[in-house]
């Protein structure tokens, strides 16, 4: 009879345990956050159990252990959401320390069914119109048109895409889904009452400061479809693309310059898969020890966002224009978000390959480099190359 007993109990796993937890704790009242970082096995549930706290300044040395997300204004308030409890996942299985605050006896219901899904997610009233192709063509031309007047030197316009959620859509199962099809990207789900529910799948690092105090961020830009097999040596690279990520990573060099910070590793540019797409990209390295400069991580934070890789240069004009030009909010499209002071790191990444849910209702947002080499038509089309990063996932 024991036997029988024991062997009726299934382990406590992210499949049969996430759905209970988001559940009992998005219906209390609680802001909840699910991430996985780039090449990990690990996933990590944040639940702050008061909702989230208002910041008017990012500090990472003094934060608390929690989860930041910030829109792209950086004139608004920032989001944190402390980590009053977190349950972590290796490899689908609970980890040890996450077993201690896991109660089996309110998981007994799902036991029976692991792929229960959750009913509850926050949703945040939206009209956002879908740009239509034309609109957003005619906003590259108008870009251009500033760029040879000289008031920019890039800018990188957006446009969202409102669709119906397939039947049956699940942001839990689509979470573990972008996971599965994404190894190398930060992918996250965040729900909150201020800010309704959000999914993505990024590939750009904005800051990271991990245990040893070595901080590091990256230049991304350049875009192409990724066709498996490819040797990521030959692939050729246009002018334009070179030159937009020269820019991109000529914004992260003058950040270092501004502080008076000379000691950095740059590595790169090389040509780096990121889902679907490749693009080229350049690492960052800065040692905080060495250089004695312990507050870098914030400081640089402060810095880069917005990065020219989502706004442009230089950055008061380009924001001016596409605050009055794009026909959207974008919220926290371009913004950043990302685990802080967790295991004693901070990974801080760009709220890129993203969308916001609601309950029959998906938008996703995309934006493209333009520089003086650029045309509309490929524009367009290179911001329906990184909306399918999501939508592939959605609808296969």
């Amino acid at each position: 009879m024991q036997a029988s007993n024991s062997a009726s109990v299934q382990p406590i796993t992210e499949r049969n345990l996430l759905p209970h937890l988001l559940n009992k704790y998005l219906i209390q009242g609680s802001a909840i956050s699910l991430w996985r970082l780039p090449d990990s096995n690990e996933k990590h549930l944040l639940v702050s159990t008061d909702g989230v706290k208002i910041l008017e300044d990012v500090i990472l040395e003094d934060s608390e252990s929690g989860f930041i997300f910030c829109p792209f204004d950086k004139a608004r308030p920032k989001l944190f959401l402390k980590g009053d409890l977190i349950f972590s996942f290796n490899n689908g299985e609970l980890s040890e320390h996450s077993k201690s605050i896991v109660d089996p006896s309110e998981i007994a219901n799902e036991q029976s069914n692991a792929q229960k899904k959750p009913t509850y997610f926050l949703c945040k009233d939206n009209l956002i119109p879908s740009t239509e192709k034309n609109d957003y063509t005619t906003l590259v031309e108008k870009c251009l048109k500033g760029i040879a007047e000289d008031l920019f030197e890039k800018i990188v316009p957006s446009r969202s895409l409102s669709f119906a959620l397939p039947a049956g859509f699940d942001p839990l199962t689509t979470f573990h889904n972008l996971c599965e099809t994404y190894p190398n990207a930060f992918v996250s789900l965040v729900s909150t009452s201020e800010t309704g529910t959000w999914l993505g799948a990024t590939p750009e690092l904005m800051v990271s400061v991990n245990s040893n105090l070595k901080f590091k961020t990256v230049a991304l830009a350049g875009t192409k479809v990724f066709q498996q097999g490819t040797d990521l040596k030959s692939v050729a690279w246009t002018q334009k693309d070179i030159e937009e990520q020269a820019m991109v990573s000529r914004y992260i060099i003058n950040c270092f310059k501004k502080i008076r910070l000379r000691e950095y590793v740059e590595h790169g540019p090389r040509t780096a898969v990121a889902g679907n797409l490749i693009h080229l990209k350049t690492d960052y390295e800065v040692d905080m020890l060495a250089t004695n400069f312990p507050q870098l991580g914030s400081v640089m934070l402060s810095l880069l966002h917005p990065t020219s890789a989502v706004c442009g240069m230089p950055l008061e004009n380009t924001l001016q224009f596409l605050t009055q030009n794009e026909g959207y909010d974008r919220e926290f499209y371009s913004g950043y978000l990302g685990p802080v002071n967790f295991k004693n790191e901070s990974n801080i990444f760009v709220n890129l390959r993203c969308m916001q849910v609601q309950k029959t209702i998906g938008w996703c947002y995309a934006g493209a480099g333009i520089t003086v080499d650029s045309e509309p038509e490929q524009e367009w089309m290179e911001t329906e190359m990184k909306m399918n990063t999501l939508l592939s996932v959605i609808n296969p």
